[in-house]
């Protein structure tokens, strides 16, 4: 692993060239608030950036994504036949991804990407993609990353990992990609000692103050968390008004609905984004309900997160620690409080333990 050092007007200057065969995504301040959006010709990506409203995760995943387009004109040799529309996987490198938001791919894929089923729309365009991370060296304080597998300076998903030190950054060289990303760019040429790189992680973990307990989460009994109406579910949905704002700002969430949109005698078939806290993501075509009730959506949408994923995958939850859901939440519903009551749930007296 190559660590190198970038003078900010070199990494400037290497963004210029990166424009001639990358698609450059960066964060771009819109009022009160930064975007992941794709950069216009000369545009720098803004890194003074704390983090984005919204994670990066649309570039990989839209939020309305065409499939299929088709013809409903009986005279049309194509009539009622499914095309997938003509799309662009040119090379696209995302400037400025947090580390969080970066490991937030590596859960995702775990759904999208399975022998059994790859969903071709979301692997084209993350494999067309290159994740040059930027390490937060001033967490905020919702963020829970440590704890959650993650971290400000987490590496394991990265192509390369960019750190801001006084007029220079530091970059540490992960992958091949991210190699050649680096080399297209010409900021190869000035290595660097990896001692500095380390200080700064150690001092970026040590101010993360927010943490939440995963060690029990495994071994807790399925059914006993589910049927934990009064000690956890009833506390934590009376305030939510189901309005998903969880959902749409977390990385790791992949809900989708298909629906077919028709005008005149063209149509599409397309993906939206949708949400279980919604009422009618489950409503079956018989009008039946399984999750017709506020405690029942609150409760899937933490069990998915914290047991369900847990279990089926055993790779720890189904969450980065980004702190967006705690920050945007309306009612402050906490997921941190919620994770700490399974993680100290116990069945024999129906309680949790956790720490105020």
């Amino acid at each position: 692993m190559k660590v190198i050092k970038i003078d900010k007007s070199e990494l400037d200057a290497g963004l210029e060239k990166l424009e001639k065969s990358f698609r450059l995504i960066g964060p771009v301040k819109e009022k009160n608030y930064y975007a992941f959006k794709e950069l216009k010709p000369g545009q720098k990506p803004d890194l003074g950036f704390s983090n984005s409203r919204l994670s990066a995760k649309s570039i990989v995943y839209p939020q309305s994504e065409v499939m299929f387009e088709y013809s409903l004109d009986r005279n049309d040799e194509k009539y009622a036949i499914l095309e997938e529309p003509a799309r662009s996987y040119q090379p696209r490198a995302i400037i400025g991804i947090r580390p969080c938001d970066a490991d937030a791919y590596e859960i995702v894929r775990r759904n999208f990407d399975t022998p059994e089923y790859k969903d071709s729309y979301w692997l084209k365009n993350y494999e067309a993609t290159t994740l040059v991370g930027l390490a937060c060296k001033n967490p905020g304080a919702t963020c829970f990353c440590t704890s959650a597998h993650s971290g400000p300076f987490s590496e394991k998903n990265l192509d390369v990992m960019l750190v801001e030190n006084n007029d220079h950054y530091l970059g540490r060289l992960l992958t091949e990609k991210g190699e050649k990303l680096a080399e297209t760019a010409g900021w190869t040429t000035t290595a660097a000692a990896d001692d500095t790189f380390e200080n700064l992680k150690q001092e970026a973990e040590s101010k993360i103050k927010s943490k939440v307990s995963t060690d029990n989460l495994a071994s807790q009994s399925l059914i006993a968390l589910h049927e934990a109406e009064s000690a956890i579910w009833e506390t934590e949905a009376v305030s939510c008004i189901n309005c998903g704002t969880c959902t749409h700002a977390c990385p790791t969430c992949w809900c989708f609905d298909v629906q077919d949109e028709t005008y005149g005698k063209s149509g599409v078939r397309m993906r939206n984004w949708d949400s279980c806290m919604y009422p009618l993501f489950t409503v079956h075509a018989s009008g039946h309900n399984p999750r017709g009730t506020k405690i029942g959506r609150v409760r899937q949408r933490f069990m998915h997160k914290l047991k369900y994923y847990v279990d089926k995958y055993e790779k720890g939850i189904q969450c980065t620690g980004c702190g967006r859901c705690v920050r945007l939440c309306p009612v402050n519903i906490d997921i941190r409080r919620i994770c700490n009551k399974m993680n100290s749930f116990d069945p024999e007296t129906s309680s949790c333990e956790v720490a105020s």
